[in-house]
């Protein structure tokens, strides 16, 4: 039987069907070629920067830091180029310790450095990379490049290090950087120079380094590379250079600054030379010192523990935050208030029987039975202890106060380092700020009389002594200490000066000033002088001031014996100085700590410093090591090798002889 088929049916869903197909195949079109005009037109712009930035990546140029130079062209900090291994955190999918281990089979990775890069982790939350090792040899890097495509997040960076060539020598003065902490990636968001320390990793945390930080940092660049789809540089798209940071051309001799830091040998204390018409700091030495290579990659604990926990306190910065009595050091400048204020004359005289007598008290002389008639002059040379007793009651603590501080006593000076300490110029006024019960606000007439010989209250650092030194060897005329001469551009040359100008003037009566210095010659000049011993043959005439300041108050009737006294006991020796006499070119200020009488420990090492800064004699080779020797040529050679420096020449070697005791 033959079946029939409805043709036009099946015609009729045929052409449906395909309508449907058709409508589909458009509808699918057009949501294809909206998509397209979304994606490519409406948003090309967005989806452009997208995969630039995928492709493209911004690294930031770290600039060079800038150079510390003596001002004889001496470089003091300087920076190098070397390898360090890196690893990036957030780019690694193995164990970190599984990694460290693997990575030691290729490079020597000490327990110190594993325990620096634990700290490193722990004080950032940056997935930046951290070195693991720095300073890399050249066959560590061939055997690492040979293997890195074993480790995806780990890579060698070329970086630059700075280095402190002269090691321990003025370390109080230059600082050293140290790795940017959390704390002080925090403190550098909330300023303006955030954008400025990207990809920096070191910061100055001390001395020059730190108070300088912006001056020495410069200014970052950047520049856009094209990266691979495994993040690696294809090529450099463009770059915006660097500038490197200044360099700092300081005041200081560093020459001047060895020979006293060897003069002082094993023994602590400080001592500050000043050019008193400019107010350049010609050495700043803080005894013992340190190291300050040893902060730069981090400190290991071992050798933080011997500098933190050393009963010398090799830390301190003594000049600066140290505080002492003056001692004696403070009699020139009462003999000046006593001849301003109209207290005393130059021939008023006395006699000195040994002792002075107030309110039942007896205040002893450091000579037994006394120095007899006493007048202003012989009162400086032999530093006669009653004089200025009787002298300190006459003038009272508070016209005392107002007539030192403005020769810097008690007073931040503002030298350019941080944390200066102000030490204490007592008044009625400071006791009541200080003390909060009212009977140790009561100001007591016998407090004042030791204040005279610069003891009691009377706290100051070596620095305000070596400022009050320079400012009236300056007759009066008051100068900003200052360590940073001037800046230099390292790509011009050009140098700009930053040196302060005059800060004030102290109205001082010149011929009250001429006696002040004549006396301060005789002590050096005159047989029986405090300082005649060291400085009778000396081819100049220098002025000064011994001072011996106690540390332990004496029972009464009980006499100081320095023998039968423990060391950090016994008295600080002091001194301060100003040469040549006629026109001083250097003046300066030396603590000696426990070193007892001012003519003993601390006159001799001014006189090698005079003899070195006036007439260019220093040690003889002779008497140095092969050690010394090599140091010595070394930082010859590396400042005659910088163009613009000046021809150190050098004054020739000479033997000086020192006297020993007052």
């Amino acid at each position: 039987m033959t079946e029939l088929k409805n043709t036009e049916r099946e015609l009729y869903l045929f052409r449906m069907r395909l309508f449907f197909i058709g409508v589909f195949a458009v509808v699918c079109f057009s949501l294809l070629m909206s998509r397209f005009v979304w994606l490519q037109i409406i948003k090309h712009k967005v989806y452009a920067l997208q995969a630039d930035e995928n492709r493209i990546s911004v690294v930031p140029i770290v600039p060079n830091r800038g150079l510390i130079l003596d001002r004889n062209g001496v470089v003091l900090a300087r920076n190098f180029s070397a390898y360090t291994l890196e690893i990036t955190p957030s780019k690694i999918k193995m164990d970190l310790d599984v990694l460290i281990d693997e990575l030691s089979a290729l490079v020597d990775i000490q327990p110190k450095h594993r325990k620096r890069f634990r700290k490193l982790l722990e004080e950032s939350k940056s997935f930046e990379s951290f070195p693991i090792r720095s300073k890399l040899t050249d066959e560590e890097v061939a055997r690492f490049t040979a293997q890195r495509f074993r480790f995806p997040g780990v890579d060698i960076q070329a970086r630059l290090f700075r280095q402190y060539p002269l090691g321990e020598v003025a370390s109080h003065v230059i600082g050293y950087i140290g790795r940017i902490s959390q704390k002080d990636a925090e403190i550098i968001d909330e300023t303006e120079d955030a954008s400025n320390y990207k990809g920096t990793d070191y910061i100055g945390k001390e001395g020059l380094e730190k108070s300088y930080e912006k001056i020495l940092h410069g200014t970052t660049g950047f520049e856009e590379v094209e990266v691979s789809a495994g993040g690696r540089a294809v090529r450099r798209l463009s770059r915006n250079a660097p500038n490197s940071g200044k360099n700092l051309l300081l005041s200081v001799d560093i020459e001047l600054q060895k020979i006293v830091e060897e003069a002082f040998g094993e023994r602590r204390g400080a001592m500050v030379a000043i050019e008193p018409a400019t107010g350049d700091v010609l050495a700043f030495v803080s005894k013992p010192t340190y190291d300050p290579n040893l902060f730069v990659e981090g400190i290991d604990q071992q050798s933080w523990n011997e500098l933190n926990t050393s009963e010398d306190r090799p830390l301190l910065n003594r000049p600066l935050t140290g505080a002492y009595p003056p001692g004696s050091t403070y009699k020139p400048y009462m003999a000046l208030a006593a001849l301003e204020l109209g207290k005393r004359t130059p021939s008023q005289s006395i006699v000195d029987q040994g002792f002075y007598m107030f309110g039942g008290h007896r205040f002893n002389d450091d000579k037994p039975g006394g120095h007899g008639v006493i007048d202003m002059y012989r009162s400086i040379v032999l530093s006669c202890d009653p004089y200025y007793y009787a002298l300190a009651n006459d003038l009272t603590v508070d016209v005392m106060h107002d007539f030192m501080k403005p020769f810097g006593f008690g007073q931040i000076t503002g030298i350019d380092l941080e944390h200066e300490r102000k030490g204490v110029l007592p008044s009625t006024a400071w006791k009541r700020s200080v003390y909060k019960k009212a009977a140790q606000q009561k100001w007591y007439a016998g407090e004042t009389i030791s204040l005279g010989i610069g003891q009691g209250y009377n706290t100051f650092t070596p620095l305000q002594l070596a400022h009050a030194m320079a400012t009236l060897a300056n007759n009066g005329i008051v100068m900003k200490p200052h360590l940073v001469k001037m800046t230099e551009d390292p790509q011009s040359r050009q140098r700009t000066l930053i040196v302060a100008k005059e800060s004030a003037r102290i109205p001082l009566k010149q011929e009250n000033i001429d006696f002040i210095k004549n006396a301060m010659v005789g002590v050096t000049t005159v047989a029986g002088g405090t300082g005649y011993a060291t400085f009778h043959d000396a081819p100049y005439i220098a002025g000064g001031k011994t001072g011996t300041a106690q540390v332990v108050a004496l029972k009464t009737g009980e006499k100081y014996d320095a023998k039968k006294t423990a060391e950090r006991q016994r008295d600080h020796s002091l001194f301060i100085a100003f040469a040549p006499a006629d026109k001083p070119r250097i003046a300066l200020a030396i603590v000696v700590e426990n070193g007892g009488f001012g003519s003993a420990a601390a006159a001799p090492i001014v006189r090698k410093a005079l003899d070195y800064y006036l007439l260019g004699k220093r040690p003889t080779d002779k008497d140095k090591t092969p050690a010394e020797k090599s140091d010595i040529l070394a930082v010859r050679a590396e400042s005659e090798a910088r163009a613009d420096a000046e021809s150190e020449g050098g004054p020739k070697p000479g033997g000086v002889t020192p006297g020993n005791k007052d």
